[in-house]
């Protein structure tokens, strides 16, 4: 189908693609890689009568690795799957938009675009939860930081403000004896996660010390599971012990069920997703 007709407008800085979300209000849309608002306009499930294709706002790509991670928002999926400097030092990112769509979705899909867009399916939300990271966003008040915990709101949802966009996503480096990990049951036509499971581990003097578990795919929003993490730190982290904390996953959100997966085997995929994730987590904080 044809989309329906638009204004069409390409800022160059930041500060112009805010005025014109201003001045157009509801009726402006950002656009970013195009992968989720250009399907739905084509179907018409989305109208808007104004464009904003940021994607000319250079200061909103690249990868910076100087003390902290900072990951532009218009920053592609194919590169940061392959900057070696974020491979260094936060290699679950890299490692986790590999599983995102193919060769061609990972060069136009962009991580400000997808964490935007919080599709409950996607991957980056759990992972962004697991590694604690800030979301920036600036708008006509200013810039602000969002914590990833307070991001995710409901389906499709985000704290984010209609006049907002995301400049950057930045967290912590992993160091000795920390371990992030992100695996996925993946759908076989569309890549989405049925499942998706993320954690983080720190050690402390061999235990567990710091635990976080995100999951995405099973639910409206990705979510942490507290319950599991509680239930790991202070353990060995051991096999026995990974196992009795994967049974807590699930508790603390709700599960969805539709024509890929039952809400019954989705729970179950997310307490042996979580099992897996947490255990890769483990392995790498050891070294």
């Amino acid at each position: 189908m044809i989309p329906s007709g638009f204004e069409y407008y390409a800022p160059t800085t930041v500060a112009e693609a805010i005025s014109l979300l201003e001045q157009h209000g509801d009726e402006a849309k950002l656009l970013a890689g195009g992968h989720s608002l250009l399907p739905a306009m084509k179907l018409r499930l989305a109208a808007p009568g104004v464009i904003v294709d940021i994607t000319k706002i250079a200061e909103l790509r690249g990868v910076s690795v100087n003390g902290n991670v900072s990951v532009g928002a218009l920053t592609t999926w194919h590169a940061i799957e392959t900057d070696a400097g974020l491979k260094a030092a936060c290699a679950v990112l890299p490692e986790a938009v590999a599983h995102i769509g193919d060769i061609q979705v990972r060069n136009r899909g962009t991580i400000g675009g997808s964490l935007a867009h919080a599709d409950p399916a996607a991957d980056l939300p759990a992972v962004i939860l697991a590694l604690d990271a800030q979301i920036h966003a600036q708008g006509p008040g200013g810039t602000r930081t969002i914590a990833a915990s307070d991001f995710f709101t409901d389906m499709l949802t985000t704290a984010l403000e209609p006049t907002e966009l995301i400049t950057a996503v930045t967290c912590a480096p992993l160091g000795p004896g920390e371990g992030a990990a992100y695996v996925k049951f993946p759908h076989p036509a569309s890549r989405y996660a049925i499942v998706g499971a993320a954690a983080y581990v720190k050690l402390d003097g061999g235990n567990v010390g710091t635990a976080r578990v995100a999951i995405t795919g099973a639910g409206p929003v990705a979510t942490r599971q507290s319950a599991a993490e509680q239930a790991i730190v202070g353990t060995d982290g051991g096999a026995e012990a990974v196992a009795a904390a994967a049974e807590h996953a699930a508790a603390d959100m709700d599960i969805l069920g539709d024509i890929h997966a039952s809400e019954e085997y989705r729970r179950a995929m997310v307490k042996v997703y979580a099992r897996r994730a947490l255990a890769a987590a483990i392995a790498r904080a050891r070294g």
